[in-house]
């Protein structure tokens, strides 16, 4: 209720599995040390930290106010001191249950409260169990829209409310799109075109009239949630999709097993995503509530790639 690049021949560079350990270890130095997670586990981050990147975070299904996802807070503020991401995607649920200004309170601004005391600004999207009034509130930056763009350096992005993919929204989102001229673009929003989740998979309805444009306008990237895990789809018709919807729930082994979508996935625990996009490479590394380190990689702009080698 709460509601192109087709099929490029793969154009990315993907550093996970042993590489990624690798890298951890190159960034290991003391600088990107600042104490101890809920687990007592060092900060160690995997990203390259280029002087002029665009860095930010992402999380999704936060809206709980449990100790949990205080405890995953605590871990984003703490890799914020070591990695200066500038702003959170949020890919909804940002509340569950009743949204009155108490809520707002308990389940976001004291979760978050030293990160937004260090100007961190949140970019939210609407989910299912979401009250369209949510894009009011001052501190989810949504300026009163259900859907918007959000522009950084040469990156786009654009946060859609996945609830209601009405005629409206599709003729905006094209029409943003068209004239988008953005080394980067990447959209957010809450339910999942591509899942390998059991509680819910693929929303393929929704895929049916987004693929089409997220291909024809070229859609470097797609962030979603409701899936209460992380996942790492493999590229889909060139585009990379990823969900990070345990931000403030977890879905602990809902994952389907030797499921053909996934390039990495992690139902153990609650995790967040922190990014850096440093010109033609998108940098990312996947954090558990204990500190841990569950994935990490870098993807090269496709569209770059497939236009230098057709030179």
């Amino acid at each position: 209720m709460k509601r192109f690049l087709a099929s490029i021949v793969t154009a990315a560079v993907l550093l996970f599995g042993g590489l990624a350990q690798e890298t951890l270890g190159q960034s290991s130095s003391s600088k990107n040390h600042i104490g101890g997670t809920p687990a007592g586990a060092p900060v160690r981050v995997s990203l390259p930290m280029k002087d002029g990147s665009l860095k930010f975070a992402a999380i999704g299904d936060t809206g709980t106010g449990t100790e949990k996802q205080k405890e995953l807070a605590d871990v984003m503020y703490r890799y914020k001191q070591a990695f200066p991401y500038e702003f959170v995607l949020m890919m909804g649920d940002n509340m569950y249950g009743a949204e009155k200004a108490e809520d707002f309170r308990v389940k976001f601004e004291d979760m978050y409260k030293r990160l937004l005391d260090d100007k961190v600004m949140f970019y939210a999207s609407l989910g299912n169990h979401d009250e369209s009034n949510q894009r009011f509130y001052e501190k989810f930056n949504m300026n009163g829209e259900e859907y918007y763009r959000l522009k950084k350096g040469d990156v786009a992005f654009y946060a859609l409310n996945s609830n209601y993919m009405d005629r409206r929204q599709l003729k905006w989102l094209e029409d943003e799109l068209a004239k988008d001229t953005s080394k980067w673009k990447i959209a957010f929003f809450h339910h999942p075109p591509y899942s390998s989740g059991g509680k819910h998979g693929s929303d393929t309805k929704l895929r049916e009239v987004v693929e089409p444009i997220f291909l024809k306008y070229g859609i470097n990237a797609v962030f979603a949630g409701h899936e209460h895990f992380y996942e790492r789809i493999k590229p889909q018709k060139g585009i990379y999709y990823f969900i990070s919807g345990a931000g403030g729930k977890l879905r602990s082994g809902d994952v389907k097993d030797n499921s053909p979508l996934t390039e990495k996935a992690y139902d153990k625990d609650m995790s967040f995503m922190i990014l850096e996009i440093a010109g033609d490479e998108m940098h990312f590394q996947v954090i558990s509530r204990t500190g841990e380190t569950v994935d990490s990689g870098v993807i090269v702009n496709q569209r770059k790639k497939a236009m230098s080698a057709s030179k």
